[in-house]
Parts: structure tokens; sequence; C-alpha cells
């Protein structure tokens, strides 16, 4: 018999209790939301509008987040550009714990996409508007490849969104890659299924500023993810050349169909490219702050002639994409050392073209009229383009031994980057300094560009990628180094692949790493080392140079 006082009678009475309450809460929460609508939000809404601002994330356009956002950090590691003043931590590829820095990418893709895309799919089937349920899996894929290259393992795809849960755990980077190729089957199929509601004018009206409805171009997207997938695994034994040329030849081969990002650019925030001047995100005059870049020595150098690989040549295309100094030549920042230390009239303006020849001055100009590529207000921003796709078609295939077939990929890689900034972004260029047919045509008929097959090397291949993808493709240069080590030799020529390319070093390399250099970022601080810490303990990630783990990817 069980006595009143008896603890296991005060648990019975506990859990009667608590189940009685339940089913009160359950039955009047449930006539509640019957009778009063949630005031500040449908609880379903048209999945057209969903997909508007799930495609602003893919360009970093929510609140300050996304994929642009930690571009300002990555771009540092492979320096596109680095910190205008020294003691920047991502100049010495390291971090800043505690923050959220560095982990924008964390949040759109759980938070910004997440329900959103989950949702639209969701409902998508139900209401058979089969594409913008292949939209939605074609956007998570691209979403979790992005993901995993940048942070290493995650959480896992089969816990990530259930919201009964408090914390979560983390799976392997070959988990999320087998995830990736799954979204991307399961893509292709919805958006090659017909009838219903699904149409060419309807999906145009949810994605109105990438694709406008033409669900082969998705396909083609989606192809790409496919192909980026395969062929990040070239240090393995297991790696499979003739899938990435398989899904390479059905992606994106012409720059008609580059996957952009678009903005209305009405003159607000909410719809204007993050690297423009009205957003003011590279915008600081504090001494020690992650937003005030300016191009790096490596990029200059590049394409100035000065870098061994391309001896002489002075790249055309450098008044597109960088910035001259007082003096009219084309001059960086070395890692962790500022521009303090670079003559005045050499120090690049700033990428608004802002001379910096007085001193540090990115306060961000009131138009954009002397802006352009990227930091133009109105700037397109490429997700994915041509150029991109032929230069892994020539690394595959120059990896198979096929040369002859590797130097047409990577000429023609060259040629698309081209005809990409003749078209898209030759706003503001100085008219002596357009681009056209005639030069593009010289550029590439130049031998020390473009070699007899015989003579190409890994090096002309990446060295022309990195230029193709510089900035816009800061997470998949960010891979391709990180699959060379920064500093691995080019079998054919004993020398760096990354030819000219100096990581930073001694008291420039970041105190925690070790004298190692950076592989991964860390999750997003706030929701991770706050709610998800033992998660995080157990796959080593409260290490002070958890950031230099190298990723499964790259390894053999």
């Amino acid at each position: 018999m069980i006595s009143k006082y008896s603890p296991m009678k005060k648990i019975l009475i506990a859990i009667t209790s608590v189940a009685l309450l339940t089913a009160v809460v359950s039955s009047c929460s449930k006539k509640i939301d019957e009778a009063y609508a949630n005031p500040n939000a449908d609880v379903r809404v048209p999945v057209e509008k969903l997909l508007p601002g799930i495609i602003s994330c893919m360009a970093g356009n929510s609140a300050g987040h996304g994929p642009l956002n930690d571009i300002r950090f990555a771009g540092k590691f492979i320096q596109n550009f680095l910190f205008c003043n020294s003691l920047g931590e991502w100049d010495q590829m390291g971090n800043r714990p505690g923050t959220d820095n560095a982990a924008s990418m964390w949040r759109i893709h759980f938070y910004d996409i997440g329900q959103n895309c989950n949702n639209m799919i969701k409902w998508g089937i139900e209401e058979e508007k089969w594409d913008y349920a292949g939209v939605g899996k074609a956007i998570f894929a691209w979403s979790w490849l992005i993901l995993t290259d940048y942070h290493g393992e995650v959480i896992n795809p089969a816990e990530a969104f259930n919201t009964g849960a408090l914390t979560f755990s983390y799976t392997t980077q070959d988990v999320i890659y087998a995830y990736v190729r799954q979204l991307c089957h399961e893509a292709i199929a919805y958006l090659n299924t017909t009838g219903g509601a699904a149409s060419q004018a309807n999906l145009a009206i949810g994605d109105q500023y990438f694709y406008n409805g033409d669900v082969n171009k998705w396909k083609k997207f989606v192809y790409g993810i496919l192909a980026r997938s395969f062929h990040h695994l070239t240090n393995k034994g297991s790696y499979q050349a003739d899938s990435v040329l398989y899904y390479s030849n059905l992606s994106i081969n012409d720059n008609a169909d580059n996957a952009m990002v678009k903005f209305a650019s009405t003159g607000i925030s909410g719809n204007t490219n993050f690297f423009g001047p009205l957003r003011g995100n590279l915008a600081s005059t504090l001494v020690v702050t992650e937003t005030a870049i300016r191009q790096s020595a490596f990029v200059a150098d590049l394409m100035s002639g000065l870098n061994s690989a391309f001896p002489a040549v002075a790249d055309p295309r450098a008044m597109y994409l960088l910035r001259t100094n007082t003096n009219g030549t084309f001059k960086g920042l070395q890692p962790n050392k500022g521009q303090t230390v670079i003559t005045a009239n050499d120090r690049p303006e700033s990428f608004w073209g802002i001379s910096q020849a007085a001193g540090v001055n990115n306060t961000a100009p009131g138009t954009d009229n002397n802006c352009r590529y990227l930091f133009r207000n109105a700037s397109e921003f490429p997700v994915m383009t041509a150029a991109e796709i032929q230069f892994i078609i020539a690394e595959a295939l120059f990896r198979t031994g096929d040369k002859p077939g590797a130097r047409a990929a990577y000429k023609k890689g060259i040629e698309l980057n081209f005809d990409m900034l003749m078209n898209t972004y030759s706003t503001n260029v100085p008219a002596p300094n357009l681009l056209t047919t005639t030069i593009r045509d010289n550029f590439v008929n130049n031998v020390a560009v473009v070699p007899a097959a015989a003579n190409l090397t890994l090096t002309h291949i990446m060295m022309q990628k990195y230029i193709a993808l510089y900035i816009h493709g800061t997470f998949e240069t960010w891979v391709d180094m990180r699959r060379y080590h920064y500093t691995d030799l080019d079998p054919n020529t004993g020398q760096q692949v990354y030819r000219g390319f100096t990581p930073p070093s001694g008291s420039d390399l970041y105190a925690n790493n070790g004298g190692k250099l950076i592989y991964r970022t860390r999750p997003r601080f706030n929701s991770e080392y706050v709610w998800n810490l033992n998660e995080l303990t157990r796959i080593g990630a409260t290490a002070l140079d958890y950031h230099t783990k190298e990723c499964w990817f790259s390894l053999p």
C-alpha cells in the first residue's frame, strides 16, 4: 500500500495533473487559434510570396546576413581583399570568439531559408506547383553544400528543422554531401513534372529576380551543384571525373543561363545590393573592424603582370574588378599589414572608388556614380556562372590526361568571363578601358595566358578560375585553395599551384592556430555555443584551434 506521503503517490498525482492540464490547454489552444488568427502573419501564405525572400538570401540580402556578409571574412583567407588596418583576426586566418562573425551562412540556412523553404516545398507539392517544390529543393541543395564546405560538420538534416527540439546532433560531411545529391535529384524530378498548377508564368511571379520562371535554367543550376559536389573531392581516390564532366555538361554553359540574383534597387536597403554604397556594408572608420577592406597585393600583382604565372601580362579585366591608386597603378595589401605601410599614393581606392591617399577613409559615397562591378546598388550578384563550370571541366579533363580538351575548356572559361564583364558590369568603367571582343581575343591568343595544350598546367587553370570567380565566387575559391592546401606544388612544374600566394605566418598568423592555416569556420555562436555546447564539445569544436581542422572534402 502506498502512503499518502510517499514519493510514488506524489509522482502519480503530478503526472495526472500535468496530463489534465495539457488536455485542457490543448483544447483551449485549438479554439483560440480558430477564433483569433495570427495578427502579425498568415498561418499559410502563397508560395509565390515565399520565394522572393528565399532568393534574396542567396545574395546576402536578409537583414545584413547571408553569403555576402560571410564573403567579407572568407575573402580574406584567399586574399581577394584584406583589412585596411593591421590586427584583423580574419587577415590572420583566425576568428573572433564569442561573436557571430563569419557565421551568417549558418543563420540564413537554418533560419531565413529554413522553414520558409520547407513550407514552400510542402505547400508547392500540396498545390501541385511542382516547379516551386523543385526550386525549393534546389536552393536547399545549394545551401547545404555551401554550409558544410564552410563549417565542416553541421547539424544532421534529419533533425535540423525539428521545431520541438532545443538541441541538435551533428553529422559528418560525407552524409551532407550524399543528402545534397539526393536533394538535387529530387529537385530535377519536380522540375521535370508538368501539369497541375505548374507554369512558367506562375513560377515567374516568385522568381522575378533570378530565372524568371525558366525551369530549364533552374535544372542547369541544379546540375552545377551536382558538378561541384563531385569535383570538390579531387583529393580522394574515389574522385569521379566522369561524373564531374557529365553534370558539368548538363549545367550552365552560356552566360544567358548564369545564376544571378538581381535587385529592384528602388532606393531602399531591402532591395539593394549588399555591397552597394546605400547599404554601407563596407564602410567603417574604426581601427579594428572586418568591414573596411581593400584589394590584396596577391590579386593586384596577378592582374598586373607581376605574378610569375602570367609574367608581364597586364590583364584588361583589372579595371573592372580592381581599383587603381593616385599613381594610376594597381597595388594591394599584405595580410595583417594594413595600408599604412604602403606609400600614400600607392594605396588602392576603396571598392567604391574613394581615394585613400590621405589615409583611412571608407565613408560610403552619396551615390554609386563611381562604383562598378559588384559594388553598385543595382549590381547583379552571380551565384553560379558558365565560366566557373568551364574551369571545373578544364580541371577534370586535365586530371584525366586530356590536355587538349582541358585547354579548350580553359580558354572558353576565360572568354565567358570576359563576356560576362562586358555585358553586365561595364557601368562606370572608364571609356578607354572598356572591354571588346578584340581585346578578349588578343588576351586568350597570348601563349603566356593560353599555352599549347602540352604546356597547360594546373596553375593556369586555377589562377584564371580565381580571377573569374573574384569575390562573388569566394566560397568556391576557398574550397579550391583548401583542396590544394593553399601552397601545394604542381607536380608538373614543382612550383605552387597558386603561384605567388603567401599565407600569413609568424606573428601575422592568428595565435590560437598553433602555426596551422584555417580550414573551416566555427558554427554560429548564439545558436550553437550558447545552446548546443555539449554537441560542440563532442565534435571538438570547443578547441581553440578547431578552425584549423581540415574538412572531409579535401582529405584523401
